[in-house]
Formats: C-alpha cells, sequence, structure tokens
C-alpha cells in the first residue's frame, strides 16, 4: 500500500521528488538534531492524485488522522483543544523553490473558544491570543475560501488608521476578528469554520489546489519547471512569533545573495510571523541587530547557519522563529542569489574546500552569465538626476516607464515599452507585472521581501524599501523628496546594485564582465576574477568546440576576443546589401548570358575582399562560409512599392522592368521556394562566382581554414552537382577546403547515410530545420498564436529558443548517427541560434556534435554551458 505521510524523523534531503524541497530539508534538519517543531509532510504523489482525480487517495484521511495523533501526543494537547490547543501550520513545498507562489495557512485551530486556551496559554496574552485569530481568519479566508485579500486589508487599515498593526490593543484585535467574520459570511454565504479538523482539511485542499493557481503557472513557465510535479504539504507544530518584543521572525542568509559577500545576512522582525517579512507590510531590522535584542538567540543562529552552510555546501536560505527567547528553525534551502553572487560564491567555497572547481562550474549558469554581461549604468551620467535610494535587493541598471499595477505593466510591455513596476509592495498576485517590467522598484520590505526573492530569482533589477517615496497607487504616481512628482509613464532608472532611484534615463555603458571578454581590463574585483576562474576551468572541461556566427571582419575579430574557435557561420547574402543590391538586380535582369556573366564579375572580387577580411580577423580557425541561401527577390524592391508606382504613373522604365522580375520571381511561399542549392543549380555560375572568391581570397591569406556549406540541401544529389564544381575550383586555386551542407530539411536528417557520401561535415541549421519539422513560419506564428501556446501547456518553452529535443532533437540524433556510421570522420556542428541556448548546447554535446556556433554576444553562454555539460556527467552534488 502506498504511504502518502512521512513524519519529518522519517525524511531526509533526498527525497524532494516526493517530500518536496521544504519536507525534504525540514527533515534534513529534523536529523541534523537542529530546534524544529514537530511535524509530518504530505507527499507529491497524493498531490498529483488529488489534481488527477479531483479527490485524495485513498487511505490518505487515515494517514493523516495517525500521524496528528502522533503529533498531538509529543506536544501533550490536542489539535484546537479549548483550555490548552495545538495549532499548526499549513505549508506548501514543491520540488523546487516557488517563493509566495503557493498557499500557506498559520494559527489552524482557532476558533471562538480556543483563543481563550491560546490566551491562557501565553500566561494571560490576550492581545497575542486575537491577533493570531485575526491573521487565521484572513489567511484562511483569502487562500482557502477565494475571498478577496483587499476586503481584510481594507477593514484593517480602516481600524488602525496611522497606527502599526502592533499597536492595536486586545479589545481592538477582537472587535477586528469579528468584523473579519463577518466578511467571510457576507463573502461565501456561510460561517467561518470553527471545527480545527475541517480547517486542517480545507487548507490541504487549498495548498493542493495553488499548484495550479495562475501565478504558480506562470512562474513555472517563467523558471521551466515541470508542471506535473505537485506540492507536498507540509503540517507543523505552530510556535510564535507576535508574542511580543521578546520573539520574532526572520530570514536569513549564510552569506549576500546579492552580491556573493560572506558574513551574516537578512532581515528579522520583532512581535511578528513569518509571512510579515516576506509580505514586506513592516520595514525590517538588519539581522545584525538581533545580536543586541537577543544574543542567546543569535548567537545559536550564527552557529545554526555555520552548520547548514557546511552541510550543504553552498549559500543557505533559512526561515526562523523566536518565541519567547527560544529559537526554532521553520526552513531551509539552497538560497536563490544573483548572478553576480553565484559566480563569487562558487569560487569562495572552492577556495573553503567544501566543493571543487568541477562543481563551482556546475553551480553557475549560462543564464547568469548572460545577466552579467548586461550594461551597467555610466557613474558620471547618475550624479544628476537622482531623487532617492532604497535597498540594493537585486543588481542591474533598469530604465523604463514608472508604471503602478501588475496589469499595466503587461500591457505596456505587450506594447513594446519598456516599464518600471512601482509598488508599495509586491505579492504574488504581481508575478506577471514583474516579469513583464524591466525592474521593480518598491517602498517598503527588505532585502528578503517577496519583491526582492522573486526578482533575484529572475535576475530582474530591483529597489526595495525606498521609504523617502511615498508611493500612490490609487492616483498612479508617487513623491520623491523634494516635491519630485513621478507619474504613470514618466521614465525613471534604477540601479539595484547601489539601491539609487534616478529621474529620467541614464545613460549605460558595457559591464565589466564583457569589458574583460573584450580583454580590455584584467581581472581586478573579485566577481571578474570569479568568471575568469570558472570561463578558465569550463574551457579545461569542454568537449564541444564553440565558433561564432560572423558575417563581417569586425563581427570575426570580436568573436574571437570573446573565445570563438572559429565561424560556423558566415552568411554570404548579407554582402549583397546596400550599394550592391544594384548588381544583383543586374543579375536578376540580365537577359542573356554575357549580362549575366557580366553582374556576376562585378560581384566577385567584392566577395574575395569580404573573405579575404573575414579570414584575416580569424587568423588561422576555420571559417564555413554558406553560400547564397535566401530568394534573389528578397534583394528587388517590394512588389507592392513597384505596383504603385507603376499604378500612379510614376514609374520609370527600369522600375517597370523590375516590376516585370519580381512578378517572374514571386512565390506565394518562399521560404520553400527557389532558394539555397535549388538557386545554385538554378542560376548558372552563382555558385561557382562565390567558390572563386573563396578560394582566391584563401590563396592570399596565409592559414586560412575554409570550409564551404551548402544550404538546404534535401537529396545527395543536389549536393554532388555542386560539390563537382567547387571541388574543381579549389584545385585549380591551389586550396584545401572541406565541402559539406547544412542540414535543415526533415529529408537531409533521414537520409544523413547517403548525404554523408558527399558531404565531409554537417552543421544543422536549427532555425529552418525547426519551421519545417513543426510546419510553422516563425514570422507568422510568434505572433499570432505562440502566447496562446505557452497559455496552453503546449510549449514549456518557444522551440525556436530551445531545442525541440523530442522532435527536432530526433531529427539530430538521427543524422549524427546515420551520417557518422556512413563517413566516421564526419564533423558535425549546430548554426542556428540554439547554439547559444543553454539547454540545446547541453543536447548538442550529449548527441556529440562537435562545435556549437552562435552569435558573437553568446560566446561565453555556449562555453560555459559546454564546459557544464561535460562536467555533469560525472556530477555527484546532493544538495
Amino acid at each position: 500500500m502506498a504511504k502518502y505521510v512521512y513524519d519529518f524523523t522519517e525524511g531526509n534531503r533526498n527525497l524532494k521528488d516526493l517530500l518536496g524541497g521544504k519536507g525534504a530539508n525540514l527533515a534534513e534538519m529534523t536529523n541534523l538534531g537542529l530546534p524544529v517543531p514537530h511535524g509530518f509532510t504530505i507527499t507529491t504523489e497524493a498531490c498529483r492524485h488529488y489534481l488527477a482525480e479531483g479527490s485524495v487517495p485513498s487511505g490518505l484521511d487515515q494517514e493523516v488522522a495517525e500521524h496528528l495523533e502522533a503529533l498531538e501526543a509529543k506536544m501533550g494537547r490536542k489539535l484546537g483543544q479549548a483550555d490548552d490547543p495545538l495549532l499548526v501550520s499549513v505549508r506548501s513545498g514543491a520540488k523546487f523553490s516557488m517563493p509566495g507562489m503557493m498557499e500557506t495557512v498559520l494559527n489552524i485551530g482557532l476558533n471562538d473558544e480556543s483563543v481563550h486556551g491560546l490566551a491562557k496559554q501565553s500566561g494571560g496574552n490576550d492581545r497575542f491570543a486575537w491577533d493570531s485569530y485575526r491573521r487565521l481568519i484572513q489567511m484562511f479566508g483569502k487562500t482557502v475560501l477565494g475571498i478577496d485579500g483587499d476586503l481584510f486589508e481594507h477593514a484593517l487599515d480602516e481600524l488602525k488608521g496611522r497606527r502599526q498593526d502592533t499597536d492595536l490593543d486586545s479589545g481592538e484585535l477582537q472587535q477586528l476578528v469579528e468584523t473579519y467574520k463577518g466578511i467571510v459570511r457576507d463573502q461565501t454565504g456561510k460561517d467561518f469554520p470553527a471545527d480545527p479538523r475541517e480547517q486542517m482539511r480545507l487548507a490541504v485542499m487549498a495548498v493542493f489546489d495553488s499548484w495550479n493557481a495562475p501565478r504558480a503557472i506562470l512562474y513555472r513557465r517563467q523558471e521551466r519547471i515541470p508542471a506535473g510535479l505537485g506540492t507536498a504539504v507540509n503540517i507543523m507544530a505552530m510556535v510564535f512569533g507576535n508574542y511580543g518584543n521578546d520573539s520574532g521572525t526572520g530570514v536569513a542568509f549564510t552569506r549576500d545573495p546579492g552580491s556573493g559577500q560572506q558574513g551574516i545576512y537578512g532581515d528579522y522582525l520583532q512581535n511578528a510571523q513569518g509571512e510579515d517579512v516576506v509580505a514586506g507590510i513592516r520595514n525590517t531590522i538588519p539581522l545584525q541587530d538581533l545580536e543586541h535584542l537577543d544574543k542567546q538567540s543569535y548567537d545559536e543562529l550564527v552557529g545554526i547557519m555555520e552548520t547548514l552552510e557546511n552541510h550543504y555546501r553552498d549559500l543557505c536560505d533559512i526561515e526562523f522563529t523566536i518565541e519567547r527567547g527560544k529559537l526554532w528553525m521553520l526552513q531551509t534551502r539552497v538560497g536563490k542569489r544573483t548572478a553576480a553572487a553565484a559566480f563569487c560564491i562558487a569560487t569562495q567555497l572552492a577556495d573553503q574546500g567544501l566543493i571543487t572547481m568541477d562543481e563551482a562550474v556546475t553551480r553557475v549558469t549560462g543564464d547568469q552569465l548572460a545577466q552579467l554581461m548586461f550594461p551597467r549604468f555610466d557613474g558620471g551620467a547618475k550624479k544628476k538626476k537622482k531623487i532617492a535610494k532604497g535597498m540594493n535587493a537585486s543588481p542591474g541598471a533598469a530604465v523604463g516607464k514608472a508604471v503602478f499595477s501588475s496589469e499595466r505593466a503587461v500591457e505596456l510591455a505587450a506594447q513594446g515599452e519598456d516599464v518600471i513596476l512601482v509598488r508599495r509592495e509586491t505579492n504574488p498576485d504581481d508575478l506577471a507585472g514583474m516579469i513583464a517590467a524591466k525592474g521593480i522598484l518598491t517602498s517598503r520590505g527588505g532585502k528578503t521581501s517577496h519583491a526582492a526573492v522573486v526578482a533575484r530569482g529572475m535576475g530582474k533589477t530591483c529597489v526595495c524599501g525606498a521609504e523617502e517615496l511615498e508611493v500612490l497607487t490609487a492616483e498612479q504616481r508617487f513623491i520623491a523628496p523634494g516635491d519630485v512628482v513621478v507619474s504613470e509613464g514618466d521614465v525613471i532608472s534604477i540601479d539595484g546594485t547601489t539601491g539609487e532611484v534616478f529621474l529620467g534615463e541614464v545613460a549605460v555603458v558595457d559591464s565589466a564582465v564583457v569589458e574583460y571578454f573584450e580583454g580590455a581590463t584584467e581581472p581586478r574585483d573579485d566577481l571578474v576574477k570569479a568568471v575568469d576562474r570558472i570561463m578558465r576551468h569550463a574551457d579545461e572541461a569542454r568537449k564541444l568546440g564553440v565558433r561564432a556566427n560572423a558575417d563581417t571582419p569586425e563581427d570575426a575579430a570580436r568573436a574571437r576576443r570573446f573565445g570563438a574557435q572559429g565561424i560556423g557561420l558566415c552568411r554570404t547574402e548579407h554582402m549583397f546589401l546596400g550599394e550592391r543590391r544594384q548588381l544583383v538586380e543586374d543579375l536578376v535582369l540580365a537577359s542573356t548570358d554575357a549580362e549575366r556573366q557580366a553582374a556576376l564579375d562585378a560581384l566577385e572580387p567584392l566577395q574575395k575582399s569580404d573573405f579575404i577580411g573575414i579570414f584575416q580577423a580569424m587568423d588561422g580557425a576555420p571559417v564555413t562560409i554558406r553560400l547564397i541561401d535566401p530568394p534573389l527577390h528578397e534583394f528587388l524592391p517590394d512588389i507592392v512599392d513597384l505596383s504603385v508606382k507603376v499604378a500612379t504613373g510614376e514609374a520609370t522604365d527600369k522600375d517597370r522592368t523590375l516590376l516585370t522580375a519580381v512578378k517572374r520571381l514571386h512565390e506565394q511561399n518562399p521560404m520553400l521556394g527557389l532558394r539555397g542549392v535549388r538557386l545554385g543549380l538554378v542560376i548558372p555560375g552563382l555558385f561557382a562566382m562565390q567558390v572563386r572568391a573563396i578560394a582566391q581570397a584563401a590563396a592570399e591569406v596565409p592559414g586560412a581554414r575554409p570550409e564551404i556549406m551548402i544550404p538546404l540541401v534535401a537529396a545527395v544529389q543536389e549536393l554532388e552537382s555542386v560539390r563537382e564544381e567547387a571541388v574543381k575550383i579549389l584545385a585549380e586555386a591551389g586550396v584545401q577546403a572541406l565541402i559539406g551542407t547544412m542540414i535543415e530539411v526533415p529529408r537531409a536528417a533521414l537520409t544523413a547515410a547517403q548525404i554523408a557520401e558527399a558531404a565531409e561535415f554537417f552543421s544543422f541549421g536549427t532555425n529552418d530545420l525547426t519551421q519545417m519539422a513543426w510546419g510553422f513560419s516563425r514570422d507568422d506564428v510568434e505572433a499570432a498564436f505562440f502566447s496562446h501556446y505557452l497559455d496552453a501547456g503546449i510549449f514549456g518553452v518557444s522551440p525556436f529558443e530551445t531545442l525541440d529535443r523530442e522532435g527536432v532533437g530526433r531529427l539530430m540524433e538521427i543524422a549524427v548517427r546515420e551520417g557518422r556510421e556512413a563517413r566516421p570522420d564526419l564533423h558535425l556542428g549546430i548554426c542556428g541560434e540554439h547554439g547559444g541556448d543553454p539547454d540545446s548546447v547541453r543536447f548538442c554535446h550529449e548527441v556529440g556534435l562537435d562545435y556549437v556556433s552562435c552569435s558573437p554576444f553568446r560566446i561565453p553562454v555556449a562555453r560555459l554551458e559546454a564546459g557544464r555539460a561535460a562536467l555533469a556527467e560525472t556530477d555527484s552534488d546532493t544538495r
């Protein structure tokens, strides 16, 4: 019989699939002998059954009852017992951290009778008991009963006026409880449930249901968390941080998650429950101040932080409560961190001997490296426009129009506007706006508030707790010191590294990491030193080569500086633009062989000059040159523009001739028409001219290593025809070059064994291969229905961003296996933009490609991910 409930003493940190991250880590802390309240975990299997079948699995209710009875026996109190109540929390806990996206209910077990027992239990602290009761009704009403949380917040604000929550006395809180119960009655038609076990049962169902709440779905999509995992539910004996000033709650990190700096870091809030810290409703105090308030608890906490970091061998994120001087651990997990902190912490831990450099490389990601390459504000430009300063919650430079609601952020972002989401504090319902915004600014909350934690996880720039700002959400404006008013639509800039807020747009400059890759600076600061160490180790470990997609000598030179080992795609069609369009027009309009040859002869020296520049820039590294791919009509004037000229009598004789040619070349679906190898076969001399220009350029540049790539081949006969002529031209010039093809048509992948007989290399053109495998025209479908497909879960991520392993990946696997069976020395690469996508790079490593090729800016990302992919084969990290 399946087991659906585990006591904290039964689990461990390796059971995250079953117990979720929170449950597994609570069990681990229990095993370590740390002060964890007693409790138990309902597994993710129970959640998955509930979501699939609409009911809990058979036997779950009995298991929960048995574990509750065991918990009651340990505590010496019954759940909701009138004179001496046991209260519990019901909290979500998925395998992967999803901060604030699912539900939590505290103080389960309180009702009109047990509230008096709680007051007696606390030594006659009536205020504490009624505060706990109103919190239960508020949280239960919003999360379990689905009541608009603003109704409770409005009632609270109306009662306290300009006072703090902690200024309300017991009589006022008792009055608030009655108001809250009235809200529940009005909104649901029923009284607030008084039965403690019914409260717990409904709370568990609410946690299960919250797995598929819109914000949870959105967060999973953003973080690429699988939708089928489900969440565990953790039921734990309550400990109270809201007893009074000898109690409190906090969040701690074993080192700074913003910078990676070692030391005590976190927030503490006296006389509060845990949700108050994360919600940012009251501004917290730095964790270091706890030493002066309660040195015994502080010293114990510091010792536990060291224990956990050494045990998990990583930055740990800790939630704790102090109940009348007694420290309790409520949660730990490997903490989310900024990209900069990830690199610094990885190398620090390696220096401490906690992890190896192999592990250090696997602790960072290509996405994090890309974040470090974003521009930063120009220090000189910032000084003139500063209007406020808050906490540097998540680094980066963000510029955009101020907006004051999540909905407005989404709306304007969809119109192509850059926006900064400005709130007093954020909550999980703001997630869509946080994703849409370039940055987040709040006037309340600390570095461990919801806004800060989620922004760091997403790599978003964030400034929190800018108390100088009066944010008037309803009026869509904020007021800064000096009566500076910023209304919706006004441009502001925020610096998440310093916490500064600026009026208007601040100029940006290259990041220090980009300057390092450009070779402009030696590694000096801790961050650049960490990046340098990790990149060097990744380069030593990786098996995949990394090349660049580059069409000009300037791009090629930058690619080399960024670490490219060659060019994997040089697109020759880009060489026919600008003033050279006239020569293409001459080629298209040629009516005789002589006119066509004259146009080709004019193009050849220009092509040769282009190739000489690229060969020189690459200095002996291989250069894969794709012969012209697009249809020729793309180089001609637009058919509509020409038709209008003719219709209005403004056309010249040349315009009329061009219109005739454009109509002759016009195709209903050019992507599947006369392009690629077909163009070379139909227009005599076109490919020969390009091969001759390549050969002559290579002959003039010592060490040049050209590779000639024939595009859009679907049948080996096409490649053989072009190859035969190319081999003759290369021989005449005395130049050696590999000749291969792009695999971008499904038929080519399926007949790879035949094509490999004529090809010395394959380069997967995954942009076109994805379009043809899915039957999509990328330019049309991304705007038309991709967002619907993502919302419906048909895609987890666009197949144009990350390789579709099951479809396109399967075609690649076939081509790799059958191509190498036919030609064991077949060289294999990828040249679509997937070559710079972290997940796609890992796939390319797994299927055995020799190299990936991507745009110059993404080369460092590809280098790092190639190293991580090689090291992941032997990675044994069990965090």
